[in-house]
């Protein structure tokens, strides 16, 4: 069984749009793109580095913005993306170009399920806002590795959209960077578990607040 990974930048509010630069991805007439950049330091860039083998699974527009960008790169980072498999999903391309890329076809639920009971690496999720949101409708992500900026933009794309089905989740690694930015990942916890901070037996001030909210 193979572990999907979700990897995103994100606002301090949520949004994951365009962290790269303006013309990452303008949909919405985001105007904020490139919010996440004059925070990378050093230590953020060699941790980025620092990553086990994986193989990438895109949304369209991710994939289009990456295949214009890594094969004319240079480094670790680019050397891998180049080299490892990619699965792309589209209902609008009719071919990929960039090396070692497969086109999905069919259902893409179906396509990620039938790939993670696959015996290989870890499969990363990078941007892909709107993929991103059909797998966690469709509780197929095994972990969050994300990366929360110093910043809030208001309107955009956001990690964790109407789709989202409710998940507990456990912290297991949290790090922060010099610029301010939380570097945390976590994985599943089960269901979230409910609690009561009130008193044991409610006081009538609490029962008659219940009760003008029509809660009993």
């Amino acid at each position: 069984m193979r572990t999907l990974i979700v990897t995103s930048f994100v606002t301090l509010d949520g949004v994951m749009q365009a962290a790269g630069g303006p013309s990452e991805d303008p949909a919405g007439g985001f105007t904020l793109g490139g919010w996440a950049v004059n925070y990378f330091d050093e230590e953020m860039l060699n941790r980025n580095t620092a990553k086990p083998e994986y193989e990438l699974l895109l949304g369209r527009g991710t994939y289009e913005m990456f295949v214009a960008h890594w094969p004319y790169d240079e480094g670790p980072i680019a050397d891998h993306l180049n080299g490892t498999r990619k699965y792309v999903a589209s209902t609008t391309l009719d071919q990929v170009e960039w090396n070692n890329s497969t086109l999905i076809e069919g259902d893409v639920v179906e396509y990620v399920r039938a790939l993670k009971n696959e015996d290989g690496p870890e499969i990363q999720v990078h941007g892909s806002a709107g993929l991103v949101q059909t797998l966690l409708a469709n509780d197929l992500v095994d972990e969050f590795r994300v990366w929360i900026f110093p910043v809030a933009v208001g309107p955009g794309k956001r990690l964790f959209d109407d789709g989202t089905i409710p998940i507990a989740l456990k912290l297991t690694d949290s790090a922060v960077s010099k610029t301010g930015v939380t570097m945390n990942t976590y994985v599943r916890a089960g269901e979230i578990e409910i609690g009561e901070m009130d008193f044991d037996v409610p006081t009538d001030a609490e029962l008659a607040r219940r009760k003008r909210l029509g809660i009993g």
